[in-house]
């Protein structure tokens, strides 16, 4: 049923003799929308209704796998379920979907949850208060343990035609995107100052005589961006970045430096010129 995603790449919405552009493939956008978030919705199966899903707001860390980590209570309900049947599924979606939640990101994480070995606890404790601060007030209290989801599936959905399902082993084998931690300064700037950017660029590389132009995701090798024209709202156009060449950039661990240098690359050292923004990519 699962197949490799390391040929499924997202689709653009631009004109149709666009040429095809380099994407992060599924399993990364995968690990990366699972790490940048920090709260699922946890479906387990029912004891008192057997065969039902029983859906919960569920917290999350995460281990070197990419393995969601739980601190659950034995007066919880799902803590109930689980003890009876280990099957579940976490639902992560895009955290800033705003007034459109179909046309955002979303994975949903197949697995067992099972509770973590004593000899591993330590390391959960560290991973999952380093995601969730808050619960450093409960986290030693006696009904409460850690638990880990042993990921058999994943399904990932893009936005509109865009999903499918990755496997197991290649979600393992992969690693959140290098600008992961700087999103936040990325959309903040685009979208508070840089719209009409943004109309340029769908208008000048995809070819859509844009009205509107939202910044909806943001990755090293690019973004997406949501058009609205006469027609009405349009699915997504790829935009690729601009890349540095100067000694010193570390592209590979970019972070928080990456991503001021990939926003002054197109907006500073292009000049606010177009053509040499073209000529960069």
């Amino acid at each position: 049923m699962s197949s490799s995603s390391i040929r499924k790449h997202a689709g653009t919405s631009g004109a149709s003799d666009q040429p095809s552009v380099p994407e992060p493939s599924f399993a990364e956008r995968a690990r990366t929308l699972v790490y940048i978030s920090r709260i699922g919705s946890l479906s387990t199966l029912s004891r008192k209704q057997p065969g039902f899903p029983f859906g919960s707001v569920m917290p999350y860390g995460l281990d070197e796998h990419g393995r969601p980590i739980f601190l659950i209570s034995t007066m919880a309900m799902h803590t109930q379920n689980l003890q009876a049947d280990p099957r579940a599924s976490l639902l992560v979606t895009q955290d800033d979907a705003g007034s459109d939640p179909l046309g955002a990101s979303r994975v949903t994480l197949v697995g067992n949850v099972m509770p973590i070995p004593e000899a591993g606890v330590a390391e959960a404790r560290k991973l999952y208060i380093a995601r969730c601060a808050n619960s450093k007030y409960w986290v030693d209290f006696e009904d409460f343990s850690f638990y880990r989801m042993d990921v058999v599936d994943i399904y990932y959905v893009g936005g509109f035609g865009v999903m499918g399902w990755v496997s197991a082993s290649e979600y393992g084998r992969s690693q959140p995107d290098t600008l992961a931690d700087s999103t936040d300064e990325i959309y903040r700037p685009m979208t508070a100052d840089h719209k009409d950017w943004l109309v340029l660029l769908a208008r000048k590389f995809a070819r859509i005589e844009a009205q509107e132009a939202t910044m909806i995701a943001v990755d090293r090798l690019g973004f997406h961006v949501r058009v609205k024209t006469s027609d009405g709202v349009r699915g997504r156009s790829h935009c690729i970045l601009a890349r540095s060449e100067q000694p010193g950039r570390n592209q590979k661990g970019a972070g928080r430096n990456g991503a001021a240098s990939t926003l002054g690359l197109m907006f500073g050292a292009t000049g606010g010129n177009l053509s040499s923004f073209a000529s960069a990519t």
